[in-house]
């Protein structure tokens, strides 16, 4: 990995690190804190409505800012965050740490995105953005069982402290060798640049339906993987002692996807896009048939984990050549805003499957439906582009008049 990349690999791992381990170590918080399992899950869902609601808000008012000083702004606000988080002595304290987290994730992950296409090389935008996502890989097969096991020995807290001490980290890597990145020149009368130029990337039809694919598609993953102990468990006939290694399992073949998924999406964005989510829709159709077969469950398990993986640097490189140089941050920070949409949907969806008696396989065959209802839009769209550069001769998905891009000095 270029070492331009590995800070912002670090701030993406930190975050997804902070976002995860919290469902963890609940248990704990709730117990140490005089609260009920459920108040102390809502730090959960209240840090998934900060990133879906607040987050695009944070990056739209954010816009002018040069980005190297914004990353420095936003990991110290989080480097805080999770300090406040590991001295809370009460849940409203504890509540408003995890709200102050929220705050910076989605623009933190989009700017980490956009300035790893913007150093990399033209054709190679998904494997550098694939490069800076195994930071969330790295936070669920790493991140979240290391928070876990300080808990086990160390208390909750020590979680917390440990995210605050990789942030301080990243934030010291990026104010010593920061990433410089091309950016768009604002001025003129358009108004490039800016709040206008973000909000104008909104209405690209290829930005629209790129962010939907991403909810879609996510809604088609957490379907099934939201219950993926049971399934492990009660499907699978698995000790409820072995899940947390064959989690570890299932999370490294997400991390070899995630690499694959960037290289395939380098060389052919849509068609990878269409196979990935085409071969996920299989594996979860055969997971429904076969599930109960141990051995068959683990394989197709662990390749369902490297296909929803491989399947993520190409939504983030669509949208980044949808938004084409102008202003794609808010775009990308809207698109993770979808990524948790979907997976706040495909959980409640499987959940009412569930409730509705359909049992284990009804849920992991509407998630596989889901997949394909994916894949079918971005065939769709691969059809389009397909068209459109027949008849123009301009890949359809690149903006065909880019700003002019200077060196990111100032930054």
């Amino acid at each position: 990995m270029p070492f331009a990349l590995f800070p912002l690999m670090l701030c993406v791992f930190s975050v997804g690190s902070a976002e995860l381990v919290v469902a963890g170590v609940l248990p704990a918080i709730a117990g140490d804190l005089d609260v009920s399992l459920s108040d102390a899950g809502l730090l959960v869902t209240a840090y998934a409505l900060g990133v879906v609601v607040l987050g695009p808000l944070v990056t739209l008012a954010s816009s002018r800012v040069p980005r190297t000083p914004l990353l420095l702004g936003l990991m110290g606000l989080f480097t805080a965050s999770n300090v406040l988080a590991a001295l809370a002595p009460s849940y409203a304290v504890l509540m408003t740490a995890r709200v102050l987290s929220a705050i910076t994730h989605c623009t933190l992950f989009a700017v980490c995105i956009v300035v790893a296409g913007s150093l990399a090389e033209k054709g190679k935008e998904a494997s550098a953005v694939s490069r800076v996502a195994v930071g969330l890989n790295l936070a669920t097969v790493l991140g979240v069982p290391l928070g876990v096991l300080l808990e086990e020995h160390f208390g909750w807290r020590s979680a917390f402290w440990s995210i605050a001490g990789l942030s301080l980290l990243a934030l010291a890597l990026v104010a010593w060798r920061p990433p410089v990145a091309p950016v768009p020149v604002a001025g003129g009368s358009g108004g490039a640049g800016g709040v206008g130029a973000e909000l104008r990337v909104l209405r690209n039809r290829t930005v629209q339906i790129a962010i939907l694919l991403t909810a879609l598609a996510m809604a088609g993953v957490f379907t099934a993987y939201t219950f993926v102990n049971p399934i492990l468990t009660s499907m699978g006939g698995f000790a409820d002692s072995t899940v947390s290694w064959l989690l570890l399992l299932v999370g490294c073949g997400s991390l070899i996807g995630n690499l694959i998924g960037g290289k395939l999406a380098d060389r052919a964005l849509m068609p990878s896009l269409v196979g990935v989510l085409a071969v996920l829709g299989a594996d979860l159709a055969l997971m429904a048939l076969g599930g109960d077969v141990s051995w068959l469950l683990l394989v197709l398990l662990v390749v369902f984990g490297a296909a929803y993986f491989a399947v993520m640097p190409g939504l983030q490189a669509r949208i980044l050549k949808g938004a084409g140089d102008g202003a794609p941050t808010l775009a990308i920070a809207i698109n993770i805003g979808a990524f948790n949409i979907g997976i706040a949907f495909g959980a409640w969806f499987g959940g009412q499957l569930l409730g509705w008696d359909l049992g284990l396989r009804g849920v992991i065959a509407a998630s596989a439906v889901l997949s394909w209802l994916a894949m079918s839009l971005a065939a769709n769209e691969l059809r389009k582009d397909r068209r459109a550069e027949r008849t123009s001769g301009v890949p359809a998905a690149v903006d065909p008049a880019p700003a002019t891009r200077v060196p990111a000095t100032a930054d």
